[in-house]
């Protein structure tokens, strides 16, 4: 196995901690060691006896080290635009009359029904390389635009085979049939619930780690994602939801109650919301993006210091929000929720892999995937400045990807 050991690291975040002149030992894909530089052991018992016999030394030249983020929301499986949808809205249109001009989900999941296969999947594997040369090394991907059994899960096949191509982030794939009621079952929601729900064995046979509802009073209501994510838990299914109702609703305190792997968006929240998150210590998913797009913020301070775990997404999807770009996801999150750097950081990288059962990554430790990036910046400040912060090198699993 190749051993690698990487020198003059200017500042490393961890993860967990921050570190001035560090230096890290990989072993294969593994971290084998990391510290300060002056603390590097001349010997590593199981990995090399002796450190001058290393096979390669990659001097970092004093630059800032991270994790590679993980992007805890994105729905990057689909066909088409809706950029014209998206002037109409920024033109002061309703929801109403964007559909009526035939926009809104349903115009999606018509163009990505009747794109081929081939295409769709060009169209899915430049955006996932964007995401990894961008610095995120892993990506919760959800399908959620076939809306039929057979195309949800053509979905997840997909996208376990692209993440076994070369240049590929890794993947966590949420099987999100329960996105929206399909035009084919308008007026039928319950009947659609009901198929969704016979869909989750298939789902986990083809792949998918995840299951995930959009829990609203226009689409599906907190006693549909409370059948549909105990469905999907029976056949091994982690339960994430999309909170975006009204506290009302009991949307968040039912998936702080039955302990889904993470509650997203919370768009709508009260101080209850937040105490029953705490006191089940379940994850929230917050999207600055999203947030940004609907003019409303999420109690991030209020998680942060009742300890609730949160992780960062950029919701990438057609209507809202094209950025692949997790740094940007770091600054905005600084800026709009009041977050230090370092807790949006941890937020990138810790709490994306607790949102995803990811004990493997996240964090620079021995034992844990080398997943990291070198940015373009000598100190951790950068990101709540360039607005995007540059990612100079990417490593997945110790191996350069640029």
């Amino acid at each position: 196995m190749t051993v690698r050991l990487l020198t003059n690291i200017g500042r490393l975040w961890t993860g967990t901690d921050l570190l001035s002149n560090a230096a890290m030992i990989v072993q294969h894909d593994r971290v084998a060691w990391v510290g300060p530089a002056a603390e590097l052991p001349q010997s590593l018992p199981g990995v090399i006896d002796d450190i001058v016999d290393v096979d390669e030394v990659e001097n970092l030249s004093g630059g800032l080290v991270t994790p590679g983020l993980i992007d805890a929301h994105t729905h990057p499986v689909y066909a088409g635009n809706r950029w014209a949808e998206i002037a109409m809205r920024a033109s002061g249109a309703s929801m109403a009359e964007v559909t009526a001009a035939g926009g809104g989900v349903a115009s999606t999941v018509t163009v990505t029904r009747g794109t081929d296969p081939w295409t769709l999947c060009n169209g899915v594997r430049e955006r996932l390389r964007h995401w990894l040369l961008s610095g995120t090394t892993t990506v919760e991907a959800k399908t959620g635009y076939h809306l039929t059994r057979d195309g949800e899960l053509a979905d997840v096949r997909l996208l376990r085979s692209l993440e076994e191509e070369p240049g590929m982030p890794r993947l966590h794939v949420t099987f999100f049939a329960a996105h929206a009621v399909p035009p084919e079952y308008f007026g039928r929601p319950r009947d659609y619930v009901d198929a969704v729900g016979s869909w989750l064995g298939d789902a986990a046979q083809a792949g998918a780690d995840g299951v995930d509802v959009y829990c609203d009073c226009q689409q599906f209501t907190p006693d549909d994602a409370r059948w549909l994510l105990s469905m999907g838990r029976s056949v091994g299914l982690q339960a994430r939801m999309h909170a975006c109702a009204k506290p009302r609703h009991g949307a968040v305190r039912m998936a702080a109650d039955i302990q889904c792997s993470s509650v997203d968006l919370l768009h709508e929240t009260d101080e209850d919301d937040v105490l029953a998150l705490a006191k089940s210590s379940t994850p929230v998913v917050i999207c600055p993006s999203s947030s940004l797009h609907e003019r409303r913020t999420p109690p991030v301070r209020a998680l942060l210091d009742h300890g609730v775990p949160v992780a960062l997404g950029t919701d990438h999807n057609p209507a809202h929000s094209g950025s692949t770009v997790m740094s940007l996801a770091v600054c905005m999150a600084v800026a709009m929720f009041n977050m230090s750097v370092l807790e949006a950081l941890r937020a990138a990288t810790v709490g994306g892999a607790i949102a995803l059962g990811a004990t493997d990554r996240g964090v620079l430790a021995p034992g844990r995937y080398a997943d990291m990036v070198q940015w373009d910046a000598d100190h951790e400040g950068a990101f709540a400045w360039a607005y995007g912060l540059k990612a100079l090198r990417v490593w997945r699993g110790g191996e350069t990807i640029r």
